[in-house]
């Protein structure tokens, strides 16, 4: 059965969805967008993916293109239409289409585009893949300066995605003046005699909503957190390494460029704050 999407103002369904050729997310990469995962049904961080949209458009001279509480019922209503148990909603938001190409802005009262869709994913909290672990390789970071903003310039990471498909592991690490930044559309962490490394918020990295929400349940459990840049000669020599997303929550990573990390088999910690966060997201979920 189709899905139903919504596309500036109507719930449709996809093979009825249409967005102009004109559209500046399609011609200029002009625009930003956010996952939220669902888990029993229910939206997990919707408020600070909210508050991240709203920063992301801010940044790039864009408003919200509603309150986040219509963004709300929005996501509560593609939930229910598709009958989304686990999973996640994909929503974009673009400078809109001013009726033709140019590089300069449109007029500020050009109405944006604003795109939201579901992605069903039975299993997504009791993923095989988290018990087993998953293995990255290194890359050169080569995207432009400002990846605290999550736009949909998504070509390099894209790129870094089949890069590792193509030498046989699951991801790729993004590595800038020797040290790691991110990886290809998660945060990266290492765990060494205890304590949890992860590089410092910046205009270096994207502020992951779950990102926060880790490290804040780390600390509420007593772990020692360390924000600062790591090399991957330190992450192949970690005890553990994991990344968190809002689609994985947190996984771990057991091998880095060809090199073992610690057992080869995901550790206590990494396991241990994956538990944390799902049991607290699901009880903090609406």
């Amino acid at each position: 059965m189709s899905r139903i999407v919504y596309v500036n103002g109507d719930y449709v369904p996809e093979d009825e969805a249409k967005v102009s050729i004109f559209d500046r997310g399609f011609l200029m990469a002009d625009g930003v967008y956010e996952v939220t995962s669902v888990l029993g049904g229910k939206l997990i961080d919707f408020d600070g993916h909210a508050k991240r949209l709203e920063r992301s458009l801010t940044e790039l001279d864009m408003a919200m293109p509603m309150s986040a509480d219509d963004l709300l019922a929005i996501h509560r209503e593609l939930v229910a239409k598709n009958g989304i148990d686990e999973g996640m909603i994909y929503l974009q938001v673009t400078r809109g289409a001013p009726g033709d190409r140019d590089f300069a802005f449109p007029p500020e009262d050009t109405p944006l585009t604003v795109v939201l869709f579901t992605h069903n994913k039975p299993g997504l909290a009791d993923s095989p893949v988290a018990k087993q672990g998953i293995k990255v390789i290194s890359i050169e970071d080569i995207r432009w300066g400002r990846r605290d903003i999550k736009t949909v310039q998504l070509l390099y990471p894209s790129m870094g995605k089949m890069m590792a498909k193509k030498a046989g592991v699951d991801d790729a690490w993004m590595v800038e003046d020797g040290a790691v930044t991110e990886g290809t559309s998660n945060n990266a962490y290492i765990v060494k005699n205890g304590t949890i490394i992860t590089r410092q918020l910046s205009t270096d990295i994207l502020h992951g909503i779950t990102r926060a929400a880790v490290l804040r349940f780390a600390a509420e459990a007593q772990m020692k957190v360390e924000e600062r840049p790591f090399t991957i000669e330190e992450a192949q020599n970690a005890d553990e390494a994991f990344i968190t997303s809002a689609s994985t929550f947190v996984m771990p990573v057991v091998e880095v460029d060809g090199a073992t990390v610690g057992t080869g088999r995901p550790g206590p910690v990494a396991a241990r704050l994956r538990e944390i966060y799902l049991e607290e997201s699901r009880n903090a979920a609406i």
